[in-house]
């Protein structure tokens, strides 16, 4: 009988161990860095050109608006930051015209806590906000992803105006906290 309960007991600690669990941790460390980065797509310059009336008496007609342009970011903000804004500004005025710009909602591949943009404003050499409450996020790239940019002109005071052929004007776009 002894013999029996030691066999019985060698059994039992056998299958216990085989049957039993343990538990390993093992640590993951993970870097998130803040990023700020913003672009507009298509690169290249673009044209808006005025056209004579045809016809004495009548206002100069202004071109059509362009928007070929999409601002692309990508945001990652630092835990409990400042959401981000994109301005923009011009580097001269030309007398006598506007130059108007509007960013419209972002559309396309995007994800995350995207930007609200402003209402169509008047650009001048002063940084206005186009779009606002930029949290973390990323547009998507490219044309077609983003906020497309509409960019018109506009003659405001016409005793202003004076001929100009290819006038260069720069205008500057910043993300910022």
């Amino acid at each position: 009988m002894n013999h029996f309960k030691l066999m019985f007991f060698i059994c039992l600690i056998i299958s216990s161990c085989l049957f039993s669990q343990t538990t390993v941790n093992s640590s993951v460390s993970v870097t998130l860095p803040i990023v700020t980065l913003m672009d507009i797509e298509p690169t290249g310059a673009i044209t808006l050109s005025f056209s004579a009336p045809g016809e004495a008496g009548n206002p100069i007609a202004s071109p059509a608006a362009n928007t070929t342009k999409w601002i692309n970011y990508t945001s990652a903000i630092a835990l409990g930051g400042l959401t981000r804004k994109i301005t923009a500004s011009i580097n001269i005025l030309i007398p006598g015209v506007d130059i108007k710009i509007q960013a419209a909602t972002a559309s396309g591949t995007g994800g995350g806590t995207l930007g609200t943009p402003s209402a169509q404003i008047t650009l001048n050499t002063t940084s206005q906000t186009i779009i606002s409450g930029i949290g973390g996020a990323f547009t998507g790239n490219g044309a077609n992803n983003g906020h497309r940019l509409t960019l018109s002109l506009s003659a405001n005071t016409y005793s202003n105006l004076s001929a100009k052929t290819n006038t260069p004007v720069v205008i500057t776009y910043t993300i910022t906290e």
